[in-house]
């Protein structure tokens, strides 16, 4: 049994953020923003850019280019963002409706910006041991950047935050694009140290905590955390992809492409170097930003736009998440 990407959509908003307008909310200059944070401009919602409202134009879109009927879908995994129409709300039975996807079943799935390789992972697995799931879509949408104040320094790292949404359908069996296997890390010494201070139980959300605008992202130890993440993060990026291609039976020399969240320029080129990677081995997304999870949704699209993915070549989509979580999943391009 294999199952392969038959699959993808994205759905990026028309309204944008373009470096000069960052520069003047952050305060930091304009070239930085360019060169450093690595932004030319961030896809932010529009009116009617809802989360579970994005995911459902994306998969619209996968559903399209598989040229299949939503009732062939068997599963709905939801892998978009908490922060979407209605708290306390299971979106993947709305996009079941909203897709005509009557013969699905579906849940929610949550794992911050490392949902989609978590969802690879968990929809491969229930392939292979449910005779009755042969096409599962992933799918969702991301606008997390509703929680940033671009004047507060200690979330500067989380300035790319754009919105979107994404899907990718897979088929059991379906003799191409297979996912092989994947790696994920998780480590709770980060667990707290971004959140959303107020809203949950332990600090209900208030009118005053609204007014003091406290319903933001924020980090509660900046200098320890920026310690242990420098220690651990790009070694961890490296120890994902690594262990995911070794489980798979390759190794960094035969890595022909990498699928990577947006990051600082500086922290791309490291980890592209580190594997001996070219530049035109992946896409830097300096005109998307960062869209959560759906960053190697995107970055799959982008290379095959550009002629930077072959049939043959051996990708790896790799990701990060607060939390902390980091996870990379390996997928041989074209017919097995």
């Amino acid at each position: 049994m294999s199952v392969g990407i038959l699959s993808t959509g994205m759905y990026i908003p028309e309204t944008y953020f373009d470096a000069e307008q960052l520069a003047e909310m952050t305060g930091i200059p304009e070239e930085v923003v360019r060169t450093k944070l690595g932004i030319n401009r961030i896809p932010v919602p529009g009116k009617d850019d809802h989360t579970a409202a994005m995911g459902i134009r994306a998969a619209r879109e996968a559903i399209r280019k598989a040229g299949i009927d939503a009732k062939e879908i068997d599963l709905i995994i939801y892998i978009g963002e908490e922060h979407k129409e209605y708290p306390l709300w299971t979106a993947a039975i709305k996009m079941q409706e909203e897709l005509g996807a009557h013969h699905a079943w579906g849940f929610d799935a949550a794992m911050r910006c490392g949902t989609t390789i978590m969802a690879m992972k968990v929809a491969t697995a229930l392939m292979e041991t449910d005779p009755d799931i042969r096409t599962v879509l992933l799918a969702g949408g991301y606008r997390n950047g509703d929680f940033i104040d671009y004047r507060n320094e200690r979330t500067r790292f989380m300035f790319n935050l754009a919105a979107g949404g994404g899907a990718m359908i897979l088929r059991k069996d379906l003799g191409r694009n297979t996912v092989l296997q994947g790696e994920i890390i998780t480590d709770g010494s980060f667990s707290e140290d971004v959140v959303v201070p107020v809203g949950g139980t332990m600090q209900p959300l208030t009118e005053e905590s609204l007014r003091d605008g406290l319903y933001r992202l924020d980090v509660l130890d900046p200098e320890g955390m920026k310690m242990r993440l420098e220690q651990r993060s790009m070694e961890n990026f490296l120890k994902v992809i690594r262990g995911s291609l070794a489980k798979s039976g390759y190794t960094d020399a035969d890595l022909d492409y990498l699928g990577i969240l947006h990051m600082k320029r500086s922290a791309h080129d490291y980890v592209l170097g580190q594997l001996g990677l070219r530049e035109e081995q992946s896409v830097y997304l300096n005109d998307y930003g960062h869209i959560g999870q759906f960053d190697q949704i995107l970055s799959l699209e982008l290379a095959q736009q550009q002629g930077r993915l072959s049939d043959g070549d051996v990708a790896v989509l790799v990701s990060a998440g607060i939390g902390y979580a980091w996870g990379a999943m390996t997928v041989r391009w074209g017919p097995e």
